[in-house]
């Protein structure tokens, strides 16, 4: 094959996977994955997490509440950084700082569902619950090496985190529909995924408008390739003029409302609608089904509209909107690079190679995993993608959940970044442990992937909880005398 031949491909490739992720995994999932960010961000005050964090927070409070802050605050690869080194430099202390900034890329509701969407519910679930376990983990050992620095940091840094924030019960009652939302979306149960009445559209033969998208965008689930359908043909159009009339309408919602925000919200909600609908290809026209998910997203779009005005000021609806919208262009033109680049590459990676060095969950398959995170470093989100290629290449899923663990964590700009806060030292210890943990972690999934006695594995992962304990009481204990030991010296 000539070089332009191979360039063509490439190419080809790249808009291939493009179009199957934009009419497949950005509707149900990403869309209320965002609107769910935005929300938190706009609606939950920071310090309402954060105070759990400062020296005088309970071990047993600072370090669960360190691995749930970047869920509830929806911090990416991009802004945990200055949020760690943020909360760091405000008093909190070495480990539950270090668990933040460990977990915090890893559990954010945007990685979580769009994780669950594309690669499959389980391994999003491993992600959460080991992500959490190893980054508290983590967190301890940190604090127990550099106690006596944690001590004196302590000693310098005064309590700057707020005891009142709180959150209200309207914003807390929008957050959970908002919530239920994706779940609705995403959830595969019968009673939301089965038809219960359908109608056809006179639009001609549909089957041959498929037969055209199948030659135009191959299905070759082998080769990761998903296809377009004609109701994705649709979306894609519809997140099209979202986009326009978002530009125009959300851009500067902060300052109020216009007509096309209202014409960017009606088209959200219409695109979401469409999406939960199942369209059916047929030689006289279109049968659309009346799917539970369509029925579903239709009472959920009602009651948070419903909530938004009843119970929401103008402002924070504004707020919500605008943070939103800042998600999105933040995130989504990376996502669309990601998934191009992810489509060329798979091209170029021969599948015999990804096979022999990743294809088997051994020690040295889940070490390549985390290089691939420490060299192949995508924004969160965007990795996702990336993982499934290698998934589709023949990775196994437990060197997949290793690249995924490690690649938020092991950047060299996060690298940097974090020695310029904790010092040299600490960084090099706290990469050596994320490496070692990242590829426990899929070791530990790899192998009930491969069928290892679930029993077995939640009695070591009971085992790793239970020495966590023990570590939390020590940590806890060393400080009270590192503390009692400073007030005698005063």
């Amino acid at each position: 094959m000539s070089v332009g031949e191979w360039i063509v491909t490439m190419l080809q490739s790249g808009a291939d996977s493009l179009a199957s992720y934009l009419a497949a995994h950005v509707l149900l999932c990403l869309v209320p994955a965002f609107f769910i960010a935005g929300a938190m961000t706009a609606l939950i005050p920071k310090e309402a997490i954060t105070r759990y964090l400062g020296r005088e927070a309970s071990k047993w409070v600072s370090y669960p509440m360190a691995a749930l802050g970047g869920f509830v605050l929806a911090v990416c690869s991009c802004t945990i950084l200055p949020l760690f080194a943020g909360i760091y430099r405000q008093g909190a202390g070495l480990g539950p700082a270090i668990t933040f900034l460990f977990v915090g890329p890893a559990i954010n509701i945007l990685a979580v569902s769009y994780t669950g969407v594309a690669i499959g519910l389980d391994i999003a679930v491993a992600r959460i619950i080991l992500s959490a376990v190893f980054g508290i983990g983590i967190g301890l050992i940190m604090a127990f090496i550099y106690r006596r620095d944690d001590s004196a940091h302590n000693q310098a840094t005064g309590g700057a985190f707020s005891r009142d924030a709180g959150i209200g019960r309207g914003p807390l009652v929008f957050l959970l529909l908002l919530l239920a939302g994706l779940i609705v979306g995403t959830l595969a149960i019968g009673l939301l995924t089965d038809t219960y009445a359908h109608f056809t559209l006179p639009l001609g033969d549909t089957v041959q408008w498929q037969a055209t998208l199948d030659r135009l965008v191959p299905y070759d689930a082998s080769q990761g390739q998903e296809g377009v359908s004609v109701q994705g043909v649709l979306l894609i159009g519809l997140l099209a003029l979202i986009g326009a009339a978002a530009w125009k309408g959300l851009n500067t919602i902060d300052e109020g409302f216009n007509s096309w925000s209202w014409v960017a919200l009606g088209l959200i909600a219409l695109t979401l609608l469409v999406a939960a609908l199942r369209f059916t290809p047929a030689p006289d026209g279109l049968m659309v089904g009346i799917t539970g998910r369509f029925v579903g997203e239709v009472l959920v779009l009602g009651a948070v509209g419903l909530v938004a005005w009843k119970w929401l000021d103008a402002y924070d609806v504004q707020e919500w909107l605008w943070e939103t919208w800042r998600f999105v262009k933040q995130i989504f033109p990376l996502l669309i690079v990601g998934v191009f680049i992810a489509g060329m590459v798979r091209v170029l990676i021969p599948r015999s190679l990804i096979e022999a060095i990743a294809g088997k969950n051994t020690l040295l398959g889940n070490l390549v995993g985390v290089i691939f995170g420490v060299f192949m470093y995508f924004p969160t989100l965007v990795e996702v993608p990336i993982a499934n290629m290698f998934l589709g290449l023949g990775m196994h899923r437990g060197p997949l959940l290793a690249y995924l663990m490690a690649d938020p964590e092991l950047s060299v700009q996060s690298i940097l970044i974090t020695a310029k806060v904790i010092g040299n030292k600490k960084t090099w210890v706290y990469v050596g442990l994320v490496t070692v943990f990242s590829t426990l972690a899929g070791l530990i999934y790899g192998a009930w992937v491969d069928g290892a006695n679930l029993w077995h594995i939640l009695g070591y992962l009971a085992a790793i909880v239970a020495v966590l304990a023990g570590g939390l009481w020590l940590v806890g204990r060393l400080d009270r005398r590192a503390e009692t030991a400073a007030v005698k010296v005063d």
